[in-house]
């Protein structure tokens, strides 16, 4: 028993932590967008899913004999792919195709070894069942998936910050290498089994009696995984989205999601219908107020979004354990869950962009577990499920007024609470009513009070919730359609362009936006199109920067947006503009003029500006910018890898001796002050700061805040720059952040 545990545990173990590993290593030659990872995790699901169908296959077809030799050869096979480092000819042009490029990559640098690790697991707890007929191998399950949350919880708190990934390459080589060993251990061990069983033998490899498992419960073996799997994406999406793609982001959710698997599959007291139900119906409440306010606290958002993710994976997998089939039927089983967890990840990371205009998986995922929630209740006369559900969509009543009075003190919140759930009332007293009507309604057709009788008038419940929050998404879903011109989804994110004011010839504008952050405006007025906008007016720090360089001027510019720093291009001026995503580009071209109007040369390289520039020095070709104005942090993601010291070598190559860095550091959830002081005290560079608050009446212009790293004392002493320049920068704060490792949790606001 404790060999095999001991395996198990250890190959899960392997199996996630290779995870963020090999995600670090290709997540700067992608962008840094959250879709990098959740293309990782289509790889993952779908080796997954082969490790499962390879161990079904072998355990129902081949003798044990057979099995452990084809399997230690194949493990003997797959260190060939030590180290695991992804070669540098994978990094991506700007013609690749990023999700193709991505699983080709992962497949050359882990494939065999991933799906050897992959197929173990469900393979050792089979041996396992034959050598102990008598013990349930289910528990092994759950020990791999405490394997595999370790694997998760110790890489951004304990690996990353204290190992290179070199280091850790190397220490996840040698693991391989022990796990060989002790699962040849394990394969010599059943071998003495078969051959020493003699007649035993053959009553061993036949499988052991199983209730028949129906066409909905195999359904369901399907479904439900599939779902957790959308959820566990979905919200891995929203929150790196939101904040940058960085592993701790990466990690939480997954780690909530094999905590569920850990839970569900150790005993079943550890999952309770009536709580879990309840509190996924509170979590579908929360993620509605989310999704219509941006005004929340990030840790706020983090923590409602991690919450609701486990409810519904204990929901999913706390059902899917109750459905589980004899253990003669396990490997069957494995690979159904396996082909659930593939398939919720294609569906998000390849189908969902090709058919949705924006992030809607979430909204998607939620209503179909509340279905499913309905048609458990039904099939399987679940009271416990149906009456949960009930009592935690009226908590959702009293939950949401509770966030809205969030961030008060002690002393003002009960009083705002109190002010927060009359408005709420006021304003949702019909759909408040409408519910309250249709859970007397349920429990009286239901329920018969006093005897206890069950009838399955109840288990409507959340089949009806199931229609009252579509449609609350979908009224979402309509008011985004608002204003639209053009809309585009791509592997870097979404991209709206939106018209406003269209009756007012002077106001009337055009306005750019990756998710819920502009990029952009114009007005569309002749006189006004040149205006500089938003973030870019001329009291900002970029405007004092490029106004203060005389003459010709060669400016770099990472991030493209709209196009609007191309309104202080100067006869004679190159400005290049670096942007990843090619969407970008198109609608700059196509929706704005900014590039076309301005009197500078305009180039525009598509790429990751990290890449691209460091492709230019290996070439020879340092560029000598005057001003390197870095613009790529102010959207919902940031892309960690261009700020870090690394990236910032690079950029000092390109600059020349009296030039200036302007950094862009206005963000709704991070302060990024601390990261690029760290930059400066590094370099050997001064650092301003200017934060610009324009005037209510320039409505047009944002308040933005601006870093300028440069040697120039001229520049400095400017009294453009002086006047407006913050007079001190907290330097013990600064922090420093590298390839290896970068910390967003100290800079949340």
């Amino acid at each position: 028993m404790r060999l095999f545990a001991a395996t198990i545990f250890l190959g899960a173990f392997l199996l996630f932590q290779v995870q963020p590993l090999i995600g670090k290593y290709i997540l700067p030659w992608f962008g840094g967008g959250p879709g990098v990872w959740t293309t990782c995790l289509l790889f993952f699901q779908t080796v997954l899913l082969g490790g499962y169908a390879y161990s079904h296959f072998i355990s129902t077809r081949l003798r044990l004999k057979h099995q452990a030799d084809l399997h230690l050869a194949i493990l003997l096979v797959s260190l060939a792919w030590l180290p695991i480092v992804p070669a540098e000819s994978w990094k991506p042009s700007p013609e690749t195709e990023p999700v193709t490029r991505i699983l080709l990559l992962l497949f050359a640098s882990i494939g065999l070894p991933y799906l050897a690790l992959s197929a173990t697991g469900p393979l050792l707890q089979r041996w396992f069942h034959l050598a102990h007929p008598g013990r349930s191998p289910y528990r092994l399950y759950s020990l791999s998936n405490a394997g595999s949350l370790l694997a998760l919880v110790s890489y951004p708190f304990v690996i990353e910050p204290l190992l290179s990934r070199h280091t850790q390459v190397l220490i996840w080589s040698a693991g391989l290498v022990a796990f060989v060993v002790v699962c040849g251990a394990c394969a010599w061990r059943i071998r003495r089994v078969n051959l020493e069983a003699g007649a035993g033998a053959a009553r061993l490899d036949l499988p052991n009696p199983a209730p028949k498992s129906g066409t909905l419960a195999q359904l369901m073996w399907l479904v439900l995984p599939a779902v957790a799997s959308v959820l566990l994406l979905a919200t891995t999406n929203k929150l790196c989205l939101d904040v940058a793609v960085v592993p701790f982001l990466w990690v939480a959710p997954l780690g909530l999601y094999l905590l569920s698997f850990v839970l569900c599959f150790d005993h079943p007291r550890w999952y309770s219908r009536q709580i879990f139900s309840a509190l996924f119906a509170v979590g579908c409440g929360v993620v509605c107020y989310f999704l219509t306010q941006r005004s929340v606290h990030l840790r706020i958002q983090i923590a409602g979004y991690s919450v609701t993710l486990f409810a519904a994976c204990m929901v999913c997998h706390g059902e899917l354990y109750r459905l589980r089939p004899a253990p003669a039927r396990l490997t069957r089983f494995y690979l159904f869950i396996g082909a659930g967890g593939a398939l919720g990840s294609l569906l998000v990371a390849v189908v969902a962009p090709l058919v949705l205009s924006d992030y809607f998986e979430l909204q998607i995922g939620l209503v179909l577990l509340v279905y499913l929630i309905g048609v458990v209740s039904l099939v399987y006369h679940s009271r416990d499920l149906a009456i949960g559900f009930a009592t935690g969509a009226l908590a959702a009543v009293l939950t949401v007024p509770a966030l809205r009075a969030s961030g008060l003190t002690a002393n003002d919140w009960l009083f705002s609470f109190g002010y927060q759930l009359r408005a709420f009332y006021a304003q949702y007293w019909r759909e408040i009513f409408f519910g309250l009507v249709l859970v007397v309604v349920c429990l009286r057709r239901g329920w018969r009070i006093g005897t206890g009788e069950w009838r399955r008038g109840m288990s409507a419940f959340p089949l009806v919730m199931t229609v009252l929050l579509g449609s609350i998404f979908t009224v979402q879903m309509v008011d985004d359609r608002r204003n639209l011109v053009e809309s585009v989804r791509n592997f870097y994110g979404t991209l709206k362009v939106r018209e406003y004011n269209k009756i007012d010839p002077v106001s009337h504008f055009r306005l750019l936006s990756h998710g819920e952050t502009t990029h952009g405006l114009q007005f569309i007025n002749p006189p006004r199109r040149n205006l500089p906008t938003t973030y870019y007016g001329a009291t900002s720090g970029v405007g004092r920067t490029l106004d203060f360089f005389p003459g010709t001027r060669r400016i770099g510019l990472v991030g493209l947006g709209a196009g609007t720093l191309a309104t202080y291009g100067r006869p004679g001026d190159t400005l290049r503009f670096y942007d990843i995503n090619p969407a970008v580009v198109s609608m700059a071209q196509r929706r704005f003029d900014y590039l076309s109007h301005t009197a500078a040369t305009v180039e525009i390289v598509v790429g990751d500006a990290r890449l691209q520039l460091e492709d230019e020095i290996r070439r020879g070709n340092p560029l000598l910018f005057d001003v390197l104005a870095l613009d790529a942090f102010s959207s919902d993601a940031v892309p960690v890898h261009l700020l870090t010291r690394e990236a910032m070598a690079i950029y000092l190559q390109h600059l020349r001796p009296e030039g200036v860095v302007a950094v862009h550091v206005s963000n709704r959830y991070l302060n990024l002050k601390p990261v690029v002081e760290g930059l400066a005290r590094d370099f050997g560079l001064n650092i301003v700061a200017i934060s610009d608050y324009p005037s209510s009446e320039k409505w047009w212009l944002y308040a933005s805040d601006w870093l300028l790293l440069t040697k120039n004392q001229s520049f400095l002493s400017a009294d453009e720059i002086r006047d407006a320049a913050e007079p001190t920068v907290q330097q013990p704060s600064a922090m420093e952040w590298t390839d290896d490792y970068a910390s967003l949790w100290r800079i949340m606001r």
